[in-house]
């Protein structure tokens, strides 16, 4: 590879191919280097990290009007796929950054690991590669939607702030592996951000309906968040009180970080 190449950024999302928080994020980024769009086929909102899909890939013309032409594909599967197949099947050389998004709906606290948008970012950093997942807050109902009515300009411009520091240093801050951003519905271009972690809460809960012949099933799910609780400096405090851009830096090791004596003398007490 060239020294003179510039950097390589994969682009995905959880809300399919034809998304326009996607488009919106390619227009933002893509003079930050070589823009490599691969992304699932049909929506795939609330998968996680599943790798299911027959991974079929095809080439997609995006009416973008940029110029030069952006390399777009889309795959048969779900974003962890999607971005697996990107990395390892599409992308001609090392990727240096994957950004997900621009997500319609936020992804906050315990319930990210469901979240399509940030497993796609969690993917990529399996891969040792920098990741940013980004979110937009929206309306419930617009949530499985493309709809032209929600405007990605203050979030994709975001990303392509957070993108072009990573792209600059190389990295991300020592020890995190992944950035997660969730933009305000009112957010504009002079609101501020905030570092966070995640919040403790659910945020989103399952909804659940009765049949007429008792058949209990899952219909959706809603918000369910406890305000009076919420930690002050939590994602979900930053988005839904303080309505500011919420960045909160994660890493892929799950592990607790509860001393090995700790543990042990739990087991043998």
């Amino acid at each position: 590879m060239s020294a003179d190449a510039p950097p390589l950024i994969l682009l995905t999302n959880d809300d399919g191919i034809a998304s326009p928080g996607l488009r919106a994020l390619i227009r933002a980024t893509m003079d930050l280097g070589q823009v490599l769009v691969v992304a699932p086929r049909h929506q795939q909102s609330s998968t996680g990290r599943a790798l299911s899909g027959t991974g079929v890939i095809r080439e997609e013309q995006l009416n973008l009007e940029v110029r030069p032409r952006v390399k777009a594909y889309s795959v048969e599967g779900t974003p962890a796929l999607t971005v697996r197949s990107g990395i390892m099947l599409l992308a001609p050389r090392p990727v240096s950054l994957v950004i997900s998004g621009v997500n319609y709906g936020e992804n906050m606290g315990s319930g990210i690991t469901v979240s399509g948008t940030v497993c796609a970012a969690v993917e990529a950093a399996s891969f040792g590669i920098p990741s940013i997942a980004v979110s937009l807050e929206t309306d419930l109902a617009e949530h499985f939607s493309h709809s032209d009515q929600v405007d990605f300009g203050v979030a994709a411009a975001f990303a392509r702030r957070v993108a072009s520091y990573a792209l600059k240093r190389g990295r991300l801050p020592a020890g995190v592996d992944m950035l997660k951003v969730d933009v305000p519905s009112d957010a504009t271009p002079d609101t501020s951000w905030r570092a966070t972690r995640l919040t403790r809460q659910r945020y989103f809960d399952s909804t659940v309906s009765v049949d007429r012949d008792g058949t209990t099933r899952f219909t959706g799910y809603q918000q369910n968040v406890d305000l009076a609780t919420l930690e002050p400096d939590s994602d979900a405090y930053a988005l839904l009180i303080s309505r500011v851009i919420s960045v909160t830096p994660m890493t892929i090791d799950l592990s607790a970080s509860t001393p090995p004596g700790d543990l042990s003398a739990w087991l043998t007490e």
